[in-house]
């Protein structure tokens, strides 16, 4: 845990008139979760990304307008809270509930991705390789050979997605969706959760997370999977663009547990085995991938 983040987190609850006595670390990565108190959480984004923490803002207040269900924001004002150039964002704690299960992704996508796309969000266009490049260069846990590997693989594929072929009509995206990000109370209602990478672009970039724990990594089952496509209405392995997506999903959770693992050293293992996955050297999909990392 870093210095600067802890303070950002308790400057801002100072600011808003809230106990720091009970400050709690939930999650530490690419932004930052505390458990203020029974009702409230907080997470700190990284440093100069006052923007994109308003932005959950204005997303998280559009979908309560829209009725889909997702996480909502604490009674807190203003929000974002920045301390310096750190956001801070105060969140409505959830009840006791589990991960969801894919047909409720599925249903929460099918509910989104029918919205006509708001214009007043600011909502960016999809930017499949957001950070990737940053997540390896300055690694400590990947080798040279490795790290090369996948900065020609990110510019590689750059150079592809720009041929994505046309697929379902664009839409608003939850950009990281899958059942980790998808949570179902004791009631049985299921919200969505993480609105950091909502942006406008293919509805196939929501659906490719969960194609590709059949076919990449064996994680749910066939049935599982159909269920999926019945609720949704369309299946992605289908379309020409899905080889594409699924490399490029696979590299994003590749890199993205690289960069954990600069913070914990037991991924290390699981991370080189993945990148090594992408290379070719451990044969064909399905990979022996460690889910829920």
């Amino acid at each position: 845990m870093s210095t600067a983040t802890y303070d950002a987190v308790r400057a801002a609850c100072e600011q808003v008139g809230l106990d720091t006595t009970g400050l709690e670390l939930i999650r530490e990565g690419e932004n930052t979760v505390w458990a203020v108190n029974a009702e409230t959480i907080a997470k700190v984004g990284r440093p100069g990304s006052v923007e994109h923490s308003s932005r959950q803002v204005r997303v998280a207040q559009w979908l309560r307008t829209a009725a889909v269900p997702s996480v909502s924001l604490a009674e807190v004002n203003p929000q974002p809270v920045v301390v310096g150039d750190i956001p801070v964002v105060f969140w409505r704690r959830l009840p006791p509930h589990q991960p969801g299960h894919v047909v409720d992704v599925a249903r929460l996508l099918r509910q989104l991705h029918d919205l006509d796309p708001p214009t007043d969000l600011g909502l960016p266009e999809l930017d499949p390789f957001v950070r990737l490049p940053e997540r390896v260069s300055g690694s400590n846990v990947i080798d040279l050979a490795r790290r090369d590997w996948i900065l020609r693989r990110i510019d590689d594929l750059r150079v592809e997605w720009e041929l994505l072929p046309d697929g379902l009509p664009q839409s608003v995206i939850h950009g990281d969706a899958w059942v980790g990000n998808v949570a179902v109370d004791v009631n049985g209602t299921a919200v969505l959760l993480d609105l950091e990478r909502f942006s406008i672009g293919p509805p196939e970039w929501d659906l490719v997370s969960t194609a590709i724990k059949l076919g990449s990594f064996f994680w749910i089952r066939r049935e599982e999977y159909k269920r999926f496509i019945d609720v949704y209405g369309s299946d992605v392995t289908y379309w020409p663009g899905y080889t594409l997506m699924r490399d490029t999903r696979e590299l994003r959770m590749a890199t993205f547990l690289v960069q954990r693992a600069g913070q914990d050293p037991r991924l290390t293992r699981e991370a080189l085995y993945r990148i090594d996955c992408l290379r070719g050297l451990h044969g064909v999909r399905p990979w022996r991938w460690t889910p829920s990392l």
